[in-house]
């Protein structure tokens, strides 16, 4: 995984306690609407959809964009966000630690043939929506919200290993809308 210039430069000042960093995930699907793009870490051999750390002064849709090309070599539209969620305490190889907001976006594929254009990835294709590979639970719910044709984002309460864990948090996705 690349480490991006202002995580090393905080690094040097905090070691490896732990960070809270922003992330985007970008779900690209493709215009047939029956297969997404996954990419397969090289850091880890899991099969994600594209993800990344938003950089300062970024947008996170912007973001989704990049990592895109950067990380898959594939133009995307980003449609709409899907979801907002927190990961668990991520502990890295090398000892850092680092919690993530996450912002899913539901995207369209526009162009280009899918690779690993950057070195985080050791593969780029297309998978069906109904036989997709194994992945973290994490990971297939950013995949749901992203699929659904729901024009309110969702609000993942998911917080596991993180201090929230059993809080409070109302319901924003349309059936708690429409429940509540």
């Amino acid at each position: 995984m690349s480490i991006p210039d202002f995580v090393l430069e905080l690094r040097k000042h905090v070691g490896t306690a732990p960070l809270w960093l922003a992330g985007a995930t970008a779900v690209i699907r493709h215009p047939d609407r029956e297969r997404i793009l996954l990419v397969r870490r090289s850091d880890n051999g899991w099969w994600t959809p594209v993800t990344g750390i938003i950089d300062p002064g970024e947008h996170p849709a912007h973001t989704a964009v990049r990592e895109a090309r950067e990380e898959a070599a594939v133009d995307i539209r980003v449609d709409r966000l899907a979801s907002l969620g927190v990961s668990r305490m991520v502990t890295y190889a090398n000892g850092d630690r680092a919690q993530y907001i996450d912002h899913t976006f539901a995207c369209t594929y526009l162009g280009g043939e899918p690779h690993p254009a950057d070195g985080e990835n050791t593969d780029a294709r297309w998978f069906a929506i109904d036989d997709l590979p194994d992945m973290s639970p994490h990971m297939l719910a950013r995949i749901e919200a992203g699929l659904a044709d729901e024009e309110r984002a969702r609000l993942a309460t998911t917080t596991e290993g993180t201090r929230a864990e059993g809080a409070a948090v109302e319901d924003t996705t349309a059936e708690g809308a429409a429940a509540g």
